[in-house]
Order: structure tokens, then sequence, then C-alpha cells
């Protein structure tokens, strides 16, 4: 079963006098930490809803495989809107999906992990009797979320679109702690400061040069999802000679074609991906899913204790 994830980060951080997603914690941004929290827990794909100041946020995030969707009306829309944009994307690509606005990014991977062990058509996270984020949504439900109709908030919409709703208990103060004013942000850079370690694996394949690595898998997947090169790099936040600049290289390297081309220039044409670029992604998934399985089993036997 297949689960992504929708992050909001469109809105323009009035309270907070900051913007939001580019705040720090430690060493990563909001945007990066939350991110990182539902790839430690093999969520894919991940889309991340821009607006204001989109330009910036892609580039900070364009390295990390998520897929960014614009909402060019965020300064008249509510958070409700964009995430209907990231739900009407990422629906048909994956059998549940997560929400989260962009401000809440001290949940734990595990928390994450604990609520795909949901079979419920929603979940929500519950610590100290209190309901938190990120919320975990089937696609019947996504579906549901993306064609209705806008204002009233989204909890409510969730309410009329979900014929039930489990909460589950974590003990993870973290899915509470949002970030709208600058006392907001002080607590949770003082919970941070106390947080345990985590383990962050990134695989790559080398030959003589880079084979493959998740940028490389991320960019196979949404051709095969949006069937050119050109919306792929759009979603990327990467040129179009670059995209191809990397595709070529990729084939160079590995010695065999990833995509069948049909010609059409920029704007036209389509392109799927070849067998052995299908057989070859499926391979690297899984091999990185192996790798991740053994990080966290290792990184549980040599850190049990807080350093």
């Amino acid at each position: 079963m297949r689960t992504g994830a929708v992050i909001v980060a469109a809105g323009m951080s009035s309270r907070m006098g900051e913007f939001k997603p580019l705040l720090q914690l430690g060493g990563l941004s909001f945007a990066q930490r939350v991110v990182s929290n539902f790839q430690q827990a093999k969520v894919f794909p991940i889309v991340v809803v821009t607006g204001y100041r989109a330009q910036e946020l892609e580039r900070h995030l364009s390295r990390m495989g998520v897929v960014c969707v614009r909402n060019p009306d965020y300064a008249q829309s509510e958070m409700s809107d964009s995430a209907r944009l990231g739900f009407r994307y990422i629906q048909d690509k994956c059998d549940r999906a997560f929400f989260t606005p962009v401000d809440i990014p001290l949940f734990t991977y595990k928390t994450v992990q604990r609520l795909m062990e949901s079979p419920s058509p929603v979940s929500k996270p519950v610590c100290g009797g209190r309901a938190g984020h990120p919320v975990l949504l089937s696609r019947q439900v996504l579906a549901r979320l993306a064609e209705s109709r806008p204002g009233g908030g989204l909890g409510r919409a969730i309410a009329r679109c979900a014929p039930f709703m489990e909460l589950v208990p974590v003990e993870d103060p973290g899915v509470l702690l949002d970030a709208d004013t600058p006392a907001d942000y002080r607590q949770l850079l003082e919970r941070h400061n106390r947080q345990l370690l985590r383990p962050m694996v990134s695989v790559s394949l080398m030959g003589e040069g880079l084979l493959f690595d998740q940028r490389a898998a991320l960019l196979l997947h949404l051709v095969a999802y949006d069937g050119t090169m050109k919306e792929a790099c759009e979603r990327l936040g990467i040129s179009y000679s670059k995209g191809w600049g990397l595709l070529r290289g990729l084939e160079e390297n590995l010695g065999f074609p990833l995509l069948q081309r049909q010609p059409g220039g920029e704007y036209g044409g389509s392109s799927r991906l070849t067998l052995q670029g299908q057989r070859l992604l499926g391979q690297y998934e899984a091999y990185a899913q192996a790798v991740q399985e053994f990080a966290g089993q290792a990184f549980s036997r040599f850190f049990q204790e807080e350093p």
C-alpha cells in the first residue's frame, strides 16, 4: 500500500512576522523537518503546496525529492483551498495520504508509522486528550475532499466526507505543537533541543559516476504520473533543460534508456518509462526501503539511550 503526504506551506505567516517554512529548528527548516519526518517512515510521494514566496521555498526543497504544487491565489484563499490542490494532485498516485500544515514540525516518524497501522478512512493522532497532526486520509476521502466545496474549514470538510474517524493515541506532544507566533516558535526550539537523535538515510547507486538516487527516482515517477518531461520538471522545481541533462547523464552511465520519447518539443509530445526503467525504479525503491529498515534497527541498538 502506497502512502503519500500533502504539506500545506502557502500562507504568508502574518502572525509570526517571519516566513514559517524557512524558520530553523537545529540544522533543518520547518519545511525540511516535516518532509524528513515523512521520509523516515517511507512515505512517498510527498507534495508541498506553495504560494507565498513559492520560488524561494521550491528552491529550498529542490533536493529533498518532493513535488511542489502552487496555489496562485494564496493571498485570497484559505488553507483548505491549498489542501484541495494537493489532494487533487495526489489522489490517484497513492492509496492514502497524510495531511499537515508546515508549521507543525516536531511530530516523530514513529507517530507516522503508528498512524499507518490504522485501517480507518481517517486517522488522527491524539496526545493528552487533544487531537493533532498529521491526519491520514484514505483515497476515497481524498477524492471527496478534492471535489468538496470551498470554505468552512478543512476539519468540517473531513467530517462531511469521512464515514468514520479513528483517534489514535500517541505519546508525542509534537503532534500538538504548532507555530503561529514568536512565543510558539520559542517553545518549539526548547522542545527540539530535548529531542532524541534520529536516523536519516539517503541511498545512491554509484559506478564510475552516479547511477541512480532518490532525485532520479522521483523524476521517473513524475514522468510516469504526468506523461511529459515538462510537467515532471515543473513539479520537481528544476528547468526543462536541467531535467533532460540529468536524464541523459543517468542513461549514459547506466548504458540503457530510461524513457521512450514521443516527439513534440517542450510543449508537446509525451514520455513513458522503458521496461528497463520500470525495473530499475522498482529495484531501487525496494533496496532503499530495506536499507532504511536496517538503519532503523541499527540505530535502536546503538542509541538506546539519549547521548
